[in-house]
């Protein structure tokens, strides 16, 4: 496999810049495992360092589930609010709405441990981190509420 379709491969999974992963795949020495614990804990760096950082803004995103019995209200903050009307973060807060709707977590705390219910490689906390390297600012689950019939 080229580096530009490894490149692509791996961006298909991070959807980071293309700069990034190349500059990942040169820490690693072009191993595509290797490169994508290398993204992902990058990600957590990243994150750490914005964790501080006030969230002002956010949007509000609501799932009801097809069968009309269980849904979720969910507020995801961001710092800004050109982040909140990205349609990434709007993605995001959906995406996060559905999986509290499938996993029932108790609070952000247990939701924020759960595997990804479209990628259980994945934890939430991981997802997050993956988007707040991606635009840059620091984003939190502030609450939400799930109902169920």
């Amino acid at each position: 496999m080229s580096n530009v379709e490894l490149i692509k491969k791996i961006r298909e999974k991070t959807a980071l810049s293309f700069g990034e992963i190349s500059k990942a795949l040169v820490e690693t020495g072009g191993d595509e495992l290797k490169t994508l614990e290398f993204l992902q804990s990058r990600g957590a760096q990243i994150a750490g360092k914005k964790s501080s950082r006030e969230i002002k803004e956010g949007v509000i995103s609501a799932y009801i589930h097809g069968n009309g019995k269980i849904g979720v209200i969910l507020e995801l903050g961001s710092e800004t609010d050109f982040v909140a009307k990205n349609e990434e973060f709007k993605k995001l807060a959906h995406e996060l709405a559905m999986q509290v709707a499938s996993m029932n977590p108790k609070d952000t705390e247990e939701l924020l441990s759960q595997p990804f219910i479209k990628d259980s490689s994945v934890i939430i906390a991981d997802l997050i981190n993956q988007h707040i390297a991606r635009l840059g600012e620091n984003i939190k689950v502030r609450n939400f509420t799930r109902l169920e019939i």
